[in-house]
Parts: structure tokens; sequence; C-alpha cells
């Protein structure tokens, strides 16, 4: 039995057509309580199934040249949870190269220093 357990808690208010008007999210361990996000993408894997879950959320107040950032950025991050979890590097490079493509064709800007 784990002699901790650490809870991570998204809250979402639903319109009356059960469209995301405002999210937060929690992660006590990590110092996060109720701070506002306009979008969320959570997988889980299902070890039954073999598949992977996954709930995808946004509110209607995220703006559009955010979310292509915020995919970029999901992106990137995925090829080096990719490389951390698998050592494989090659295709690790591979997943750069196609964040890369992706940041070049929608135009993303470095992000400010």
């Amino acid at each position: 039995m784990a002699s901790h357990e650490s809870k991570i808690t998204i809250n979402v208010s639903l319109d009356d057509n059960k469209i995301p008007e405002e999210m937060t999210w929690s992660a006590p361990d990590g110092g996060v309580n109720d701070q506002e996000t306009k979008a969320v993408l959570l997988s889980v894997w299902d070890d039954k199934a073999q598949e992977a879950l996954r709930i995808d959320l946004w509110t209607k107040t995220m703006p559009l040249d955010e979310m292509k950032v915020f995919f970029h950025q999901t992106l990137s991050a995925m090829a080096d949870t990719y490389e951390r979890a698998t050592n494989d590097d090659k295709m690790s490079a591979t997943m750069r190269d196609f964040c890369d493509y992706f940041a070049e064709k929608l135009a993303l800007k470095p992000p400010k220093k």
C-alpha cells in the first residue's frame, strides 16, 4: 500500500449546452490551488483494453492562436516524455522534427524570454 496519496483535480463549469465556460485545476502537492486554465488534454492508459482514453476540454474563450501554441508545446513535451519513457532517441528526434515543422507551418513565434 502506498505511504502517500496525491490528488489532482479539474473543476469544469459548463453552460446550458454543457460547453466548458470556466475551468480550474489543483495539485496541492505541487503548490497549485484553483489555478484557472482554458484548456486541458488528459490521457490515461487502459491496460485491460490496451488503449488510451482521453479527455480534451477547452473553454469558449480559449483564443485560437493560444490553442495552436498549446498544441505545439504539448507535442514538444510529448517528444521529451517519449524519450524519457522509452530511451528511443531516434523517434524522439523525429517527433521534434515534426514539432519544428508544425511551428513553421503555423508561423508560431518563439516564446518571449
